[in-house]
């Protein structure tokens, strides 16, 4: 017979508690990737703040700075017009929101 959802959690969660208990160390989820912390430049941090944050988050404050400040391109929302702060992180004028990222990797640190 098959186990409905509420069992199954139940029980992966004591086999959970039970490895924490044997192994002493707490049971974290994955934290690499997008979710692992990285800090970013000084000219970054000029934007997102100088704590570390994942990387996900620093694309979210990046695009809240973006959109707050007007500088999407109004023909083509595609395309991020820099302002001076941005300048230093795209190094130019402007970047295609594709490109973003690219950029935001030179400025970020694991």
């Amino acid at each position: 017979m098959s186990r409905t959802r509420e069992e199954r959690g139940e029980q992966e969660t004591k086999a959970a508690a039970a490895k924490v208990k044997k192994t002493g160390k707490p049971a974290g989820g994955a934290r690499g990737g997008i979710t692992a912390p990285v800090t970013p430049s000084p000219e970054l941090a000029e934007i997102v703040g100088a704590d570390k944050l994942p990387r996900s988050e620093v694309v979210k404050k990046v695009w809240d700075y973006i959109k707050k400040n007007d500088l999407q391109n109004p023909k083509d929302k595609r395309e991020i017009l820099a302002d001076d702060k941005l300048q230093k992180i795209f190094g130019g004028k402007k970047a295609s929101m594709f490109e973003m990222n690219k950029h935001l990797a030179k400025h970020l640190t694991a």
